[in-house]
């Protein structure tokens, strides 16, 4: 082959860089950052940081003799954990009863709150006079400041002078004494009452604004099929406001198993037995006895009971969204 025929060869390559240069990075690449920032430090100074301070406390002796000096408090390892799982044991035993009392007043607050505000929020679709009125009475005690309200029932509960009593056995005339409704078996009622007041106008607005998505036509053409209101509902309802429920169902187990607010304006530190929630129970067994690490370690179990919770809640749904 001669020199006239060979092809040349260059000995300069082409980079994949000079075929794509890299773009100038643009003005304000940082804003996005800056707006996120004051975000993840309140949520790690609030949240995260507390979180795992806690998780560290429970593998100390903290009591009131090392409470001034944390440093010096030793390490017991899951000792903590060791007398909170003994059931045989009278810490164990109390917070295993508080436990089940926390589950009992779980199921009814979430079951009947979203009952209450299932079947309201399904009576003030239609319009009809007054549907405004009635929708923002259904919100009052959403708006209200939690312990205002709860303060407000502490004094209706009163045995002698509480509007309750009086009520019941004064304009009604029920015979028999008046009972204590803030001490005695009587805690649980009064607690889950309050509870259940606070907590239906939630789920009364979350299901009123899911419903406002479903198109009127698909209850006219069932109308027209022949279906009655509770088929329509069955039918209708339910299955559109499933993504709804989904969160709101979450949402509000999460908010009542840590209630601590309720029971504790209403009953101060001194809570009945019926009433002994597991949050105020915990509070009770650190700040009352003065053993943080115990109460630390009380706390984590309670945050391993609701990841699980969640986590099977969400696992459950989704195969089940997966099949449908």
């Amino acid at each position: 082959m001669s020199a006239a025929t060979a092809t040349p060869t260059s000995d300069k390559t082409t980079k994949p860089a000079d075929r794509n240069p890299r773009r100038p990075r643009r003005s304000g690449w940082w804003l996005p950052y800056a707006l996120l920032a004051p975000a993840i430090i309140f949520e790690l100074v609030i949240h995260v940081i507390p979180m795992f301070t806690g998780i560290w406390m429970s593998f100390l002796k903290l009591t009131k003799a090392f409470i001034s000096n944390w440093g010096r408090a030793p390490v017991i390892g899951v000792k903590n954990y060791q007398v909170a799982l003994d059931f045989n044991g009278a810490v164990g035993a109390s917070l295993l009863q508080s436990f089940l009392i926390t589950c009992g007043f779980t199921i009814l607050v979430v079951g009947i709150s979203w009952g209450l505000g299932m079947a309201a929020a399904v009576a003030l679709q239609k319009k009809f006079w007054g549907q405004g009125f009635f929708r923002t009475l259904f919100l009052v005690p959403y708006a209200l400041p939690m312990y205002a309200g709860i303060i407000a029932w502490k004094f209706m509960l009163q045995k002698d002078t509480g509007a309750l009593n009086h009520f019941l056995y004064d304009n009604l005339g029920i015979s028999g004494d008046k009972p204590f409704w803030l001490i005695g078996d009587n805690a649980f009622a009064a607690v889950v009452i309050v509870a259940i007041w606070r907590l239906w106008p939630f789920a009364f607005l979350m299901l009123m604004a899911g419903l406002q998505s479903i198109p009127t036509d698909v209850y006219e053409a069932s109308a027209v099929d022949g279906a009655k209101p509770f088929r329509q509902w069955l039918s209708i309802t339910l299955p559109m406001v499933r993504p709804v429920n989904m969160v709101l169902v979450l949402v509000m187990f999460l908010w009542t198993f840590n209630d601590f607010n309720t029971p504790f304006v209403l009953f101060g530190n001194a809570q009945p037995p019926a009433g002994d929630l597991i949050s105020f129970h915990i509070y009770n067994a650190s700040f009352l006895t003065w053993n943080f690490g115990s109460g630390a370690a009380m706390s984590v179990l309670l945050l391993l009971f609701l990841l699980l919770v969640t986590g099977i809640y969400l696992l459950v749904l989704n195969r089940r969204s997966k099949r449908a």
